[in-house]
């Protein structure tokens, strides 16, 4: 993949276009696979990107479920407390790839953001104050400055999911999770893609939607300076905050 101008480096230090790039959707919509191949193609052409993975530990917990004779994550710790937990860990994922991104400079290809969590909150049936309250801890974090929603078939994701053989998702919630992802307020901002299509497609389509939402930005480094502090200074406090937030909703 050439480096095209708006992606092209500048100055030493300075970053033109998009610092963060976030791939959201449905599991088995190839979230995974299209942020490696990003961020391998971006750094490939010169530029400082890396592959971030924002996960919330639902694939981990599911894995041990099975191994201690559990169907699943929500089985294990039950549906609230894996909510719990996956949104306490999905924040401190974001807080450390956000940490690394202005820090070091990079730019980031993020595997999941918010966004997963609050369409999580809707599919697995939360009550509306759950996603609030989460709402309210995960808005120290930005927006993403390209945001691709990978829109797959829920039948062509559960097919998928099965051959790779790791982890199991039933239709119905493959296709709430889809209904959840499209009902989200942030939707229309959202850079839709095709990813019924082969790896080879769909990583097409990302570039040609990434060439067209790019928008090149002016380096700000005092901004970024501040938001590292920020972000350095209220982890316990926030993570507290939304760890006592989302027990008291479990309750």
């Amino acid at each position: 993949m050439s480096s095209p101008e708006h992606l092209a480096p500048g100055r030493p230090g300075d970053l033109a276009g998009p610092r963060t790039i976030a791939l959201v959707g449905i599991d088995g919509s190839g979230k995974t696979t299209q942020a490696r191949l990003l961020a391998a193609e971006l750094a490939a052409s010169g530029l400082p990107a890396v592959y971030r993975q924002n996960a919330g530990g639902r694939a981990w917990f599911g894995k041990r479920a099975v191994r201690w004779g559990r169907p699943d994550a929500d089985a294990l710790l039950g549906r609230r407390g894996m909510l719990l937990v996956e949104s306490v860990l999905r924040w401190l994922s974001i807080v450390r790839t956000l940490l690394r991104r202005a820090l070091r400079r990079e730019i980031a290809v993020m595997d999941r953001y918010a966004f997963c969590q609050y369409a999580s909150l809707r599919a697995r049936g939360a009550r509306p104050a759950a996603e609030r309250r989460a709402r309210l801890a995960y808005r120290l974090f930005p927006h993403p400055d390209v945001t691709f929603l990978l829109a797959v078939d829920p039948a062509v994701a559960q097919e998928r999911i099965d051959r790779r053989g790791t982890d199991q998702e039933s239709m119905e919630y493959l296709t709430a999770a889809d209904r959840a992802y499209r009902s989200l307020p942030e939707f229309p901002e959202f850079v839709v893609i095709d990813a019924n299509g082969t790896p080879d497609q769909v990583s097409a389509a990302i570039r040609a939607g990434l060439a067209a939402a790019t928008r090149p930005a002016a380096p700000a480094p005092r901004r970024i300076r501040m938001r590292t502090l920020v972000l350095a200074g209220v982890p316990v406090l926030a993570g507290a905050a939304v760890l006592g937030w989302q027990l008291a909703e479990s309750l």
